[in-house]
């Protein structure tokens, strides 16, 4: 199976959007790329994320053939 690269925006509580990159299969839900996502941002040193999905912004900008992701 083909993999890819995720951007995940994350709405946070200083009103600042936090963007993270995830790696991940070509066909992962949504819901496990903003987990991953959510995970990462809350075990950092950042203002607390909404752990809201619909407030996330997810993208895929790559696949793991090209390895061009941002």
């Amino acid at each position: 199976m083909e993999s890819g690269c995720w951007l995940v925006a994350l709405a946070a509580v200083d009103g600042r959007q936090y963007v993270y990159r995830v790696y991940a299969p070509e066909d992962a839900l949504p819901a496990d790329l903003f987990w991953e996502a959510w995970h990462c941002h809350d075990e950092g040193p950042f203002p607390r994320a909404w752990d809201l999905f619909d407030a996330a912004e997810i993208r895929r900008v790559s696949r793991s053939g090209s390895r061009q992701c941002l």
